[in-house]
């Protein structure tokens, strides 16, 4: 793209005024946009004149009247050669001229400043390359409704993903005793948990409702047994000595002579 080049200021003169401040005009009687022609509306003939100069501004020489050509009289303009003076902040002003022109711009012609474009969706992934459980239904649906909708599988001749659909069918058929098992499984240890999570309130709720007293008196009832004698309930009367004290301590003796002996041989070896 060229670069615009400031208008040549071709002579020295002015119309002796003093310098026009753009802040003592209309915001839209002028434009100083960056990159763009500078240009104002001149203050004498209302008419749009270029500003020419880079550092020393002024209005293009402009004649009155727009009809020269058909006969009329040149009359220059007393705006031209009109000093002028930037003493504003171009940026702030431009960015006002476009909130403004923004607004001024009819609903249906307004477009946002940046674009934001919705991204195509993707293709769907066929059925063969999803990757989800694979159950013995799902995968014999799978390949029915390929096998319906597909011209190249016919008899035993299968497409690419006929073929891929077929041997996963295949191949889950095997598997199904062994996925059964295992269900069966989880489901008998995910009873028994519950069962042992279970257990203690039911026993103890038994135990509140028929009594341990109660409980007690009927399993005596069931065996006979002597009057000093302890059920299940409260614990066995253990025995805290032998029977035979001296045949107990003389198998003791006998024990420790044959384990002396043994590592006396195991030492010696």
């Amino acid at each position: 793209m060229p670069r615009i080049r400031p208008g040549r200021v071709r002579t020295k003169n002015t119309n002796r005024r003093s310098p026009l401040l753009l802040s003592t005009m209309a915001p839209e009687d002028f434009n100083v946009r960056l990159g763009e022609v500078k240009s104002i509306a001149c203050p004498d003939c209302r008419t749009w004149r270029r500003i020419m100069g880079d550092k020393v501004l002024k209005i293009r020489e402009h004649c009155i009247s727009d009809k020269v050509a058909e006969g009329e009289k040149h009359a220059v303009c007393p705006g031209s050669h009109q000093l002028v003076e930037v003493d504003i902040d171009v940026r702030r002003w431009q960015a006002k001229q476009d909130r403004l022109l923004r607004d001024a711009m009819p609903q249906e012609n307004r477009r946002a400043a940046r674009q934001f474009y919705k991204p195509l969706p993707a293709p769907a992934a066929p059925v063969s390359r999803i990757k989800a459980e694979v159950t013995l239904e799902t995968a014999r649906q799978s390949y029915l409704a390929h096998r319906k909708g597909c011209k190249r599988c016919v008899g035993g001749q299968h497409c690419t993903d006929g073929g891929i659909l077929a041997r996963r069918y295949v191949l889950v058929l095997s598997q199904e005793p062994v996925r059964r098992e295992a269900r069966a499984e989880q489901e008998r240890q995910e009873r028994r948990t519950e069962r042992k999570q279970m257990a203690p309130a039911v026993r103890k709720a038994q135990w509140a409702k028929h009594g341990g007293e109660a409980v007690e008196k009927a399993n005596n009832r069931c065996a006979e047994r002597t009057p000093d004698s302890l059920s299940e309930f409260r614990g066995p009367q253990l025995p805290l000595v032998p029977k035979d004290v001296k045949a107990h301590e003389r198998r003791q003796a006998e024990l420790g002579k044959r384990y002396a002996g043994r590592n006396s041989a195991l030492s010696a070896a």
